[in-house]
């Protein structure tokens, strides 16, 4: 219950200092206890009137005593001054989307794959996915100091003087029940409860404002904003899910980092659960779709995530996505609409597609004018034409895709639609690939050019500050740049005139393009857009490889020893090279360049360069993540299996299959002890 001590009867101005800083204490220690009981516990013990008593109470006693107001005092939540732009920041870990499907036959395939790789017992911890902004949080010692859109998953926007607006988020993490970390980086989603959203929408209608589409917008909007004041008017809120980064304590599985974000006060998902079989998660996702319709917040479907932490490491990533997670989606929501006519585009890697430009019609709070038919198969096999009545899905809720035609007595259809013999951007005559109609003029197309520009820019590849898709698009259509490598022949007063650029905006970007002449290989190797190479495959190569020249002459058997390709990938990265089109356009840019940079790490002498380990079991010392880490850092590279190619075994306690295998093929093993010394011998210090 609140309990209200005599000094608040008096005056704050009339308060002695010791008395003042007595009762703010007390007041946000009461605060953040009701805010805690609100949005955590959901088992509220005041009415909001009541509340607003306690806060306008702290308000008066900072306003008359300024010294006690704290970075972290309930009443700081109501904007900062407005910004002219957000910074960027760079995420404490990667933040990946996760590999999804609707169907159900692959959610077994996926837990068939992590049961074969993963040695102890597999749990699944199983939540709601949202369909918000996702956000990181970062904690220090206990107080909130950034916050971060998710961006590109390397870096995004900083948003901390908006997200310092959200009620849910607390500015101090509770220490009741645990000490908060040094460092705890959290991901979440910010979102508009449904309700919370029609309210907005109705008031904005009444101000004769235009209401908003959605509230996935609503709240990426709103945390977006340049004025955090207008942030504090919006109702958002912020549910935390998953521990990016940590320091200080270990969690050995989810479900005890679940536990913790709840005990420091950060609000999670309803009906988070772990469960031991596939079946458990399946029926989960099926009660959510069968509720969906009721609930008061947006979801997509539900997420299963592997529980145990050094499980996770061990099946790794991919460029795109965990290995360990997966979302299984519900069936789309589909209304119906016409084909007005149907037209093609050209993508960063050739790919024509065909695509429908429908009249408009609103998908789950979105309007859809247009929406992809995917490939000349696809539009064979659905017979669509222009003039044709459709059914409209949004897959995953987000891109609009035809599903097929709705029959009409007696209405005369169009004639079906030829996908183009030469593509319509350089007539170029095109060639088939499998479903997929392509221009094989990969540099040379100028459709191909402009996104071969942008994602050479990009902020995983060259990160050339200023060269976004309208510059690259200005550059093509200019004949400014008719191959990759003449962006490194620009000179500022090519630029000056051209629509945007005066003289300095010519000589900033002129000079950001030639600060790239020297640049780190893996971003190299990412920006040239090779098929199945993302940024982690990209820096895998990297390191394996130490140079352009050693990539470029790798047979696929030399590629496939790089963790992470295949068969498939190593076939498609040796046509890629092979293709002698692509060959004489790379080596055009490498002639402007003046170094590719390897990995730092790999270049380090330490006994481990080129080293590869395995773990197995549990480690007393750190975790596994850190132990990753430490290897990576002197050089060595963890894989997850155990290959005649493994150097070291590191098994730790309860060891799996692995041990076994390691002992037949010969791989020297290493007990924790032995391991903290070769790391030791390397130069790493543990912690």
């Amino acid at each position: 219950m609140t309990s209200i001590d005599s000094t608040s009867e008096v005056e704050p101005g009339a308060l002695s200092a010791e008395q003042a800083e007595k009762e703010v204490e007390r007041l946000r220690t009461e605060i953040r206890r009701h805010n805690y009981l609100y949005y955590v516990e959901a088992r509220p013990e005041i009415a909001d009137a009541e509340w607003d008593l306690l806060f306008r109470r702290l308000e008066a006693l900072e306003a008359a005593h300024p010294a006690l107001r704290t970075s972290d005092s309930p009443t700081q939540r109501v904007g900062a001054e407005p910004v002219d732009s957000l910074p960027t920041a760079t995420h404490a870990v990667p933040m990946l989307s996760l590999d999804s499907t609707q169907d159900e036959a692959e959610v077994r395939r996926f837990d068939e794959r992590v049961r074969k790789a993963v040695e102890s017992r597999v749990q699944y911890l199983l939540e709601p996915k949202l369909d918000g902004a996702s956000l990181e949080v970062v904690y220090e010692d206990g107080l909130l100091v950034r916050a971060v859109t998710r961006g590109n998953g390397v870096r995004g926007e900083e948003v901390t003087a908006n997200v310092r607006t959200i009620q849910s988020v607390p500015l101090r993490l509770r220490t009741e029940e645990r000490p908060a970390p040094a460092l705890l980086s959290v991901r979440g989603e910010v979102l508009m409860y449904l309700s919370d959203f029609e309210g907005l929408n109705q008031s904005l209608v009444e101000k004769g404002e235009e209401p908003f589409a959605n509230p996935r917008n609503a709240s990426a909007g709103a945390l977006r904003q340049l004025d955090s004041a207008i942030t504090a008017r919006r109702p958002l809120r912020f549910l935390a899910y998953d521990i990016l980064a940590v320091r200080g304590v270990d969690h050995r599985d989810d479900a005890q980092g679940v536990a913790a974000l709840r005990s420091w006060g950060l609000p999670i998902p309803d009906r988070v659960r772990l469960v031991d079989d596939i079946d458990e998660a399946i029926e989960y996702r099926n009660a959510f779709d069968r509720d969906r319709d009721e609930l008061d917040y947006e979801i997509d479907g539900v997420v299963i995530k592997l529980n145990d932490i050094d499980a996770r490491v061990d099946l790794g990533e991919t460029s795109h996505h965990p290995r360990w997670a997966i979302a299984y989606k519900f069936e789309p929501r589909k209304e119906i609409t016409r084909i007005e006519r149907i037209a093609v585009s050209v993508g960063r890697t050739g790919v024509i597609t065909p695509v429908a430009l429908l009249r408009p019609v609103v998908v789950g709070g979105v309007t859809v004018s247009r929406a992809t038919l995917h490939n000349r198969e696809e539009l064979e096999r659905k017979d669509v034409r222009p003039g044709d009545l459709v059914r409209i899905q949004r897959a995953g809720d987000v891109i609009p895709q035809v599903v097929g035609r709705v029959e009409e007595d007696g209405q005369q259809r169009g004639e079906p639609f030829a996908m183009p013999t030469r593509c319509p951007a350089c007539e170029t005559e095109v060639t088939t690939r499998g479903p997929f109609v392509v221009c094989p003029n990969r540099f040379g197309c100028p459709a191909q050019l402009k996104g071969r520009i942008i994602h050479f820019g990009s902020r995983h590849a060259l990160d050339i500050e200023g060269l976004g898709e309208e510059t690259a698009r200005l550059f093509v259509e200019e004949g400014l740049v008719t191959e990759l490598a003449e962006l490194f022949d620009l000179a500022a007063d090519d630029l000056v005139g051209l629509t945007g650029f005066a003289e300095k905006s010519a000589t900033n970007l002129v000079a950001a393009i030639d600060a790239r002449r020297r640049v780190e290989l893996a971003r190299f190797l990412f920006g040239l857009g090779i098929p199945e190479v993302g940024a982690t495959v990209a820096r895998a190569l990297a390191r394996h490889f130490r140079s352009y020249a050693a990539v470029r002459d790798a047979t696929r058997e030399e590629l496939e020893e790089v963790d992470g390709i295949g068969p498939i990938m190593s076939e498609q990265i040796r046509a890629f090279l092979d293709d002698p089109q692509n060959a004489r356009a790379i080596e055009h840019v490498l002639q402007r360049m003046t170094e590719l940079i390897p990995p730092a790490a790999a270049a380090r002498d330490g006994g481990l360069a080129g080293k590869k380990f395995v773990f197995t079991g549990g480690l007393e010392g750190f975790s596994r993540p850190r132990a990753k880490e430490l290897v990576e850092g002197a050089g060595g590279r963890v894989v997850g299996s155990v290959s005649k190619a493994t150097d070291y075994l590191v098994a730790g306690s309860d060891p799996g299959s692995k041990l076994a295998k390691a002992q037949d093929l010969g791989v020297q093993i290493l007990e924790e002890s032995a391991f903290v010394r070769l790391l030791e011998d390397a130069g790493v210090l543990p912690d």
